[in-house]
């Protein structure tokens, strides 16, 4: 079979470079789990590192054209293919609430849907590491007080440690990106249960960085805070000056205000 053309509407640019595909690879510290799911494998450049390890690879690709390709060269994954949305299909229909890690090279007009879809699973996923455009790994990984600092940072921190581990040139795909690219790592924290109602720390962090440049006191209007509780010097702030405790402890606030989502 002939390699597979990249599609444009998919995002999809396909890695060349064998060495920077075993660096992601080894991305996976392969504690707390015996599973993995790659999403988005394409040709399986980064697949064939995976398959060497200790653990049970599945992946799941949308791309008709690519699930033909990964069947017909890589027989280890027979049964192991999910030719399937990651955004929209039940994992549990494969992993029956065990524990897995992801990773890929992922395609970078759904990466931060695939963050959001990860912390919506954030129990059963220990583990998380792949490729981003650059800008979207560093701001996962980003700490208060930045202009990248925002929505992704602050919920996928309040649940993981995040760690920016190494940036990759455009030229080791096909084809070759606009931008650069980050790989990042997220590790699941120990205790990964919020002190305040969950929903409601989403809808706090959502809200106050649809508006960044004001302060929480304008941005939050929408929540129908108190006058008391909107005295709190904590909303002279804007929300990149909060850290993740911060949100945390705002939200404690607000929950006793009595709001509830």
């Amino acid at each position: 079979m002939e390699k597979v053309k990249a599609k444009k509407h998919l995002g999809q640019h396909f890695l060349k470079d064998e060495s920077v595909a075993k660096a992601i690879a080894d991305t996976l510290t392969l504690k707390g789990y015996d599973e993995v799911l790659e999403i988005g494998p394409g040709m399986g450049v980064l697949t064939k590192y995976l398959l060497e390890k200790p653990i049970n690879t599945h992946v799941i690709e949308i791309d008709t054209e690519s699930v033909a390709y990964l069947d017909a060269h890589y027989p280890k994954l027979k049964n192991k293919i999910i030719s399937q949305d990651f955004l929209k299909y039940n994992i549990n229909e494969v992993y029956e609430n065990k524990q897995f890690a992801i990773i890929g090279n992922f395609p970078y007009n759904i990466s931060s849907q695939i963050v959001f879809r990860t912390l919506d699973l954030k129990h059963q996923i220990p583990e998380f590491s792949g490729m981003f455009q650059k800008e979207v790994a560093e701001r996962i990984c980003e700490k208060k007080g930045s202009k990248t600092y925002g929505i992704l940072s602050v919920l996928a921190q309040a649940f993981y440690d995040t760690e920016y581990l190494f940036t990759v040139d455009e030229n080791v795909f096909i084809p070759p990106p606009k931008v650069k690219s980050g790989v990042m790592r997220m590790t699941r924290k120990e205790d990964y249960s919020l002190p305040c109602k969950e929903k409601l720390f989403f809808t706090v962090v959502k809200t106050a960085f649809q508006q960044r440049r004001k302060t929480l006191r304008n941005s939050l209007k929408t929540l129908n805070l108190s006058d008391n509780l909107r005295e709190d010097t904590i909303f002279d702030k804007r929300p990149e000056q909060l850290s993740v405790d911060e949100f945390i402890e705002l939200t404690l606030k607000i929950e006793a205000d009595g709001v509830q989502s």
